[in-house]
């Protein structure tokens, strides 16, 4: 019994490679991409407070008070200036809320 002459078809080369690369690589590509840690919404606010000059009143974890302007801020503190007393450097561990005047 003779075989026929059979060719071996082979596809292309491109169609056998995987669009995402290296099964190393589809996890990287299919991983979200985390938000971003700040909003900056906190900064935005104290700005516009510093820039106005705008009363506040600040309320400590302990119920207490705290009447004024915020005059400057970083990562940790607030610096309020008060006009009937001492000006306050604030942690902004120790506040509960804030609310304008």
């Amino acid at each position: 019994m003779d075989s026929p002459n059979r060719r071996l078809i082979h596809p292309p080369l491109a169609a056998t490679k995987d669009p995402l690369g290296p099964p190393a690589n589809r996890a990287a590509a299919v991983k979200k991409i985390a938000p971003p840690d700040t909003t900056n919404a906190e900064n935005f606010y104290y700005v516009k407070q510093m820039q106005t000059k705008t009363p506040m009143v600040i309320v400590l974890l302990d119920g207490e008070q705290i009447h004024g302007v915020i005059e400057w801020y970083d990562k940790g503190c607030l610096k309020v200036n008060r006009e009937d007393a001492p000006n306050l450097l604030l942690y902004k561990s120790c506040i509960k809320y804030m609310y304008k005047a």
